[in-house]
């Protein structure tokens, strides 16, 4: 199922448009693309990974920011797990995204960094408290209290925040996009997204913890989980705060004394 994306790119002129609309056009798993100069956007409808849409604008040179994702009329929302807004116990960082397609649909789709390559469990969990790290969210999100199990199996053998397993390759980078029909976007907001060391056995598995978390693992990195802006929701320009710009937003990190030198520059 295709969805919505909206990246600000920027363009100087009608050869911008016509070499992303060519890309994109050309690309398998863009369905349509709509591209204006005078706004600097670019809105893909895709079943593509967000990341993967993004290497290809930014394959002809042009640089692009995800700004909204999900259609006006659809529940949307984001976790940004390690650095300054999540937490992680060593160099795992990056985004995830939600996207409510419909009751029975939810998108989640993502980009980390810093894993070792293979398989690593996802998993929404119950709190939004990262006060101590990830030790401090609580369990998987389990509103029907039943075992742990995989994102395939019926509502009675899963927690609701059960989402299987991400692969991270050999940079260790896991780029990927996952559909749920039991994930409700509205039923999220405010609790947390957490990736683990191990693969998830699904709930398979001999170990005792395979019942409660599928014997993933240390929980690597967290984020809460919060609304976020959907198609042309986001006006940002430049952050009123400190003074740093989009572009500048895009190669700095999200708070901290590097910010600031970044805003003093």
């Amino acid at each position: 199922m295709a969805t919505k994306i909206e990246f600000a790119v920027e363009m100087t002129c009608n050869n911008c448009v016509d070499a992303i609309k060519n890309k994109l056009n050309n690309a398998e798993g863009i369905h349509n693309c709509s591209v204006s100069l005078e706004e600097g956007f670019v809105v893909v409808e895709t079943s593509l990974p967000s990341d993967y849409v993004k290497q290809l604008i930014e394959s002809t040179n042009r640089r692009a920011v995800l700004k909204g994702f999900g259609d006006g009329e659809t529940s949307a929302a984001v976790a940004m797990l390690g650095g300054t807004q999540g937490a992680s116990l060593g160099p795992v960082r990056g985004v995830i995204r939600f996207h409510q397609m419909d009751n029975n649909k939810c998108i989640i789709d993502g980009t980390l960094d810093g894993l070792t390559p293979g398989w690593h469990g996802l998993h929404v969990h119950e709190c939004g408290d990262i006060s101590q790290g990830c030790e401090s969210v609580g369990s998987h999100f389990n509103p029907g209290n039943t075992r742990h199990g995989g994102p395939g199996d019926e509502p009675e053998h899963r927690h609701a925040g059960d989402l299987g397993n991400i692969k991270a390759d050999n940079s260790g980078r896991a780029s990927f996009r996952l559909m749920d029909n039991i994930l409700k976007v509205q039923d999220i907001i405010g609790r947390s997204i957490v990736v683990t060391e191990n693969e998830d056995d699904l709930g398979r598995g001999d170990h005792s913890a395979s019942h409660v978390d599928g014997n993933s693992g240390t929980r690597l990195a967290c984020g809460i989980i919060a609304r976020s802006a959907r198609l042309f929701e986001n006006t940002k320009r430049i952050c009123a705060c400190d003074g740093v710009t989009l572009w500048d937003e895009r190669e700095k990190p999200l708070a901290g004394p590097s910010r600031q030198q970044q805003a003093n520059l």
